[in-house]
């Protein structure tokens, strides 16, 4: 009987300590899985860029996506592209905290930075800071200066676009026209440049403006007849595009603090990563050969002219 008690005694302890040892398991088993899903988490975190969609969606489509590829070499983060439908879209996306570095216009950067404290303009290209819109028009209608646009039909290109809307709207204005009153029809907004030219080369719009770089590099690929369509007209220089960035706040949170300061770092030393191919077509893509610095303060003519036309609060 005593040996019986004792197998059962024996037992119990056997049980007590395997039910101990299972729950240590466990317990250790939940706190790995813990610490393997923030681990996880963490690693999973992408730095997402985006473009205004001024051009053709397919050559956007490829260099920003070298871009991405670029600033994950250079900066170690998951970085990926993420095509934006319109302008609007993009600064959406930026105060939602759901983008994290774009390449805005003027008005689309000012627009960025009113909706989102602690948003900065970190880099441009050299000649954003003495940029240019064009207005074109079809050959043989007589066409001289800005004055001369009273009672033709005309269009612009996106709506938030600076070099095809904003800045061309302020000019005309300056020379005495009106678009919502002095064109032959309302002022039509085509989307992007690209499409500005085309739909004054088929002759579906007597007039239109757009970015002179875009121009520059259209007649240069020859994809457009200047026997058909020209400039007639080129605007004096202003601040334009730029690389800005979200919030300290927004990218510490995801990224890690120093974050702003290292992608900055990436894109104003592009131009002297000469022997990196991918590196020299994004410059190749962007029509230039370095990055440089720039501020949010180079923007408030910008701004200024923005909110006097209702464009930005």
């Amino acid at each position: 009987m005593k040996r019986i008690k004792k197998l059962l005694s024996l037992l119990l302890s056997l049980t007590l300590v395997f039910s101990l040892a299972a729950c240590g398991s466990s317990s250790d088993s939940g706190d790995a899985e813990k610490a393997d899903k923030k681990t996880s988490e963490s690693s999973e975190a992408v730095l997402k860029i985006g473009a205004i969609p001024d051009q053709s969606a397919e050559e956007l489509n490829e260099n920003m996506g070298k871009m991405a590829e670029y600033l994950s070499e250079k900066t170690g983060l998951k970085v990926e592209y993420v095509p934006s439908q319109d302008y609007a879209a993009l600064v959406t996306a930026f105060e939602r905290g759901e983008m994290h570095l774009a390449w805005f216009g003027g008005l689309t950067g000012v627009q960025a930075m009113n909706v989102v404290s602690g948003a900065e303009a970190i880099a441009q290209r050299p000649m954003d800071a003495q940029f240019h819109s064009v207005f074109i028009a079809q050959k043989g209608l007589d066409i001289a200066g800005l004055e001369d646009l009273k009672g033709k039909s005309f269009t612009f290109g996106s709506e938030s676009s600076t070099s095809g809307h904003l800045m061309p709207r302020y000019f005309l204005g300056e020379a005495g026209i009106n678009p919502d009153a002095d064109f032959d029809g309302e002022p039509n907004f085509s989307g992007s440049h690209d499409k500005t030219y085309a739909l004054v080369e088929s002759g579906a719009f007597q007039a239109g403006a757009l970015n002179e770089s875009v121009w520059k590099k259209a007649v240069e690929e020859g994809k457009v007849d200047t026997s058909k369509v020209d400039v007639f007209y080129t605007t004096p220089d202003y601040f334009d595009y730029n690389w800005t960035i979200n919030s300290e706040e927004v990218l510490s949170e995801q990224f890690g603090e120093g974050t702003k300061e290292k992608v900055a770092d990436v894109l104003l030393n592009m131009g002297a990563d000469s022997e990196n191919e991918t590196a020299k077509a994004v410059l190749a893509f962007f029509q230039t050969d370095s990055f440089i610095e720039t501020a949010n303060e180079n923007y408030s003519m910008i701004e200024k002219i923005a909110k006097e036309l209702g464009m930005v609060k």
